[in-house]
């Protein structure tokens, strides 16, 4: 029993691990669509987040300072999707794919020119247990806050007005423009957390491919929570413990191709169950121009 009783411990405690990054992306995302953008660029912002982290800290011997970096480079990164797709109103997927793939591209490229080689980074100071912790605590305080935000405060009616109709907004004295730019950066800034904590908290480095796809897993959570900053939570909770699932399915003889492909397994039900019986925010995904 008392074996039991720890085994399960053991994976509700990786839950909260594999399921925090995922929080923070799908925060971000809830954020961004809640403002009428599709932020495809999620997978982006945490790889941004991830490698900035890892190089200030190196370069600095101050994980913290590293964190900030980290966001700060989150938030520049949602800035140009937030300027191409209101001010210029691209495609708000072309644009997210193309940041994705620029990010990936530049910190492949940044390893060889900073480390001088390919793959992986240098180890670097972390967080530690007490700032993976802390980051866990946030990430549940900011969904809150979000929540908050959102529901019961003048700016968070402004965001979702946009989302819904920008130009009703526009009408009531509502810059859309404006809202949904500073939506997507806001965005951007919680969604790094997630790659400041994949880097610095459950790992002290940065490596090809270790965001693994979150940012879209991230964004299943936003349509499986309902567009809510407590639905998307639960939703990452639920996509976390799938990941956390693995590692007590390869004692028992599970084919590790399966357990590597069971969080995004998992996404992929939840979406199709979900499939037709949510609704968006109206606007979502729409580019707004002014007549």
């Amino acid at each position: 029993m008392n074996a039991t009783l720890a085994a399960v411990l053991a994976v509700l405690a990786l839950t909260l691990v594999k399921a925090t990054p995922l929080i923070y992306a799908a925060l971000g995302g809830v954020l961004s669509e809640r403002s009428g953008v599709v932020n495809i660029g999620l997978e982006g912002i945490l790889i941004a987040g991830a490698f900035t982290s890892v190089v200030v800290s190196g370069a600095t011997g101050n994980p913290v300072l590293g964190a900030l970096a980290g966001v700060l480079a989150g938030m520049l990164v949602a800035a140009i999707l937030a300027f191409v797709t209101t001010r210029l109103a691209v495609d708000q997927i072309v644009a997210g794919t193309g940041l994705n793939i620029a990010a990936l591209a530049g910190a492949a490229f940044g390893l060889v020119l900073i480390y001088h080689q390919p793959g992986a980074s240098h180890e670097v100071p972390a967080l530690g247990h007490t700032g993976e912790i802390v980051l866990i605590v946030l990430a549940f305080a900011a969904a809150l806050a979000l929540h908050v935000v959102l529901t019961r405060t003048p700016w968070g009616l402004r965001v979702r007005a946009c989302g819904e109709d920008p130009s009703a907004a526009e009408a009531a004295g509502i810059d859309a423009l404006k809202t949904r730019f500073w939506a997507v950066v806001a965005g951007g800034a919680i969604a790094s957390l997630g790659g400041v904590y994949l880097a610095l908290a459950e790992l002290d480095l940065y490596s090809d491919g270790m965001t693994a796809g979150r940012g879209f897993i991230a964004l299943a959570a936003v349509i499986f929570g309902r567009w809510t900053p407590l639905g998307a939570t639960g939703a990452a909770l639920f996509f976390g413990f799938f990941a956390a699932l693995q590692f007590s399915l390869q004692r028992a003889g599970v084919p590790s191709e399966l357990l590597q492909a069971l969080p995004y397994l998992a996404a992929l039900v939840a979406l199709a169950g979900f499939a037709g019986r949510v609704r968006a925010p109206a606007s979502d995904g729409i580019p707004y121009v002014r007549s």
